[in-house]
């Protein structure tokens, strides 16, 4: 976590369920298969269980999904299930306790275990667990998160530490993120805007263009690999 206070988007700026619904639901009808709602933390959001719903209702949406920290989760999971949700995405890059509360700024690994346990027994399967690693999977922590997925039996993603600026990423190890030759993803981040590329200033508002026209740009222009990124910021879209 970053050691100052992110910049926040005026409150007027940020999309009402209702818009992310309308603009899923032009995204789908244009080919999108899968949704994952991320942040962020998205169970922060009050009434995050209604989105689910809402997104869940979308005619052709075959999967949906959610990245969250996993601290909220233990009281989400059956909620979320109820909802619609199909599985979750759980950051996890360390399971030493104190070092976990170092990088989480004093947050406490029992939350997030707790939060697996519910997950596992609402049925938000399979659980795929996002560990971040400074150098590769074979670092200290990183082998320590691997042991733990194979005892628990959980799907881990290993993801090299990006910098949107320099334009430093990689493939992702166990997935398929980072891999420009078959990225398929297109963003849409809290302000509405639709994004092609994380590591590309590429943006096409949905608000002022209109769903549709967004998002067919926003396809067209994908770009055929990144580069970097001087204008977003992981806390508007999203990580």
């Amino acid at each position: 976590m970053p050691d100052e206070c992110p910049h926040t988007l005026p409150q007027e700026n940020v999309l009402s369920f209702e818009e992310i619904r309308a603009f899923a639901d032009a995204a789908v009808k244009n080919g999108i298969e899968r949704i994952r709602i991320t942040g962020g933390e998205p169970l922060t959001r009050k009434g995050i269980t209604g989105l689910v719903g809402m997104l869940r209702g979308i005619d052709g949406l075959k999967d949906l999904s959610m990245t969250t920290n996993g601290i909220l989760l233990k009281g989400f999971a059956r909620e979320l299930k109820v909802a619609g949700l199909n599985r979750v995405n759980i950051s996890l890059d360390t399971v030493d306790p104190e070092k976990y509360r170092w990088i989480t700024r004093n947050g406490d690994l029992r939350e997030v275990l707790q939060g697996i346990d519910a997950a596992e027994e609402a049925g938000l399967l399979p659980i795929k667990i996002n560990c971040v690693v400074k150098g590769s999977s074979g670092d200290e922590d990183a082998v320590g998160v691997r042991a733990f997925c194979e005892r628990r039996k959980l799907q881990v993603r290993f993801i090299r530490e990006m910098n949107l600026e320099n334009g430093e990423f990689a493939v992702v190890e166990g997935g398929t993120g980072g891999d420009c030759r078959i990225c398929n993803k297109i963003r849409l981040s809290c302000d509405g805007n639709f994004r092609p590329c994380l590591f590309s200033d590429l943006s096409f508002n949905a608000r002022s263009l209109g769903a549709e026209e967004a998002f067919r740009t926003a396809v067209c222009a994908k770009p055929r690999i990144g580069t970097r990124s001087s204008l977003n910021k992981f806390n508007l879209v999203g990580g």
